[in-house]
């Protein structure tokens, strides 16, 4: 089950400036020098903090995920359809 937080509201400074408040900036682990990624989508705003190492940060990510045996089946199957059309 999902958890529903209460939304966060920030003023714009007439620099532009925002700040992210201290729980979210310790619970994403945002910290001076942290690189941010601005995403629009759909009339929506999203910041995605950057990994400092992204690298280090995926591995492991598909651990317990079968993608060469996918893979290879996936190609027989190709290989089988291609067959079947010649």
């Amino acid at each position: 089950m999902a958890v529903i937080r209460m939304p966060y509201i920030a003023r714009v400074s007439s620099k532009g400036w925002v700040v992210i408040p201290k729980e979210l900036r310790q619970r994403y682990n945002i910290s001076p020098g942290s690189k941010i990624v601005f995403t629009e989508n759909g009339g929506s705003l999203y910041l995605t903090p950057i990994p400092p190492n992204p690298i280090a940060s995926g591995k492991g990510m598909l651990q317990g995920y079968p993608l060469v045996e996918t893979l290879l089946a996936s190609r027989k199957e190709e290989v089988k359809n291609e067959e079947v059309r010649f």
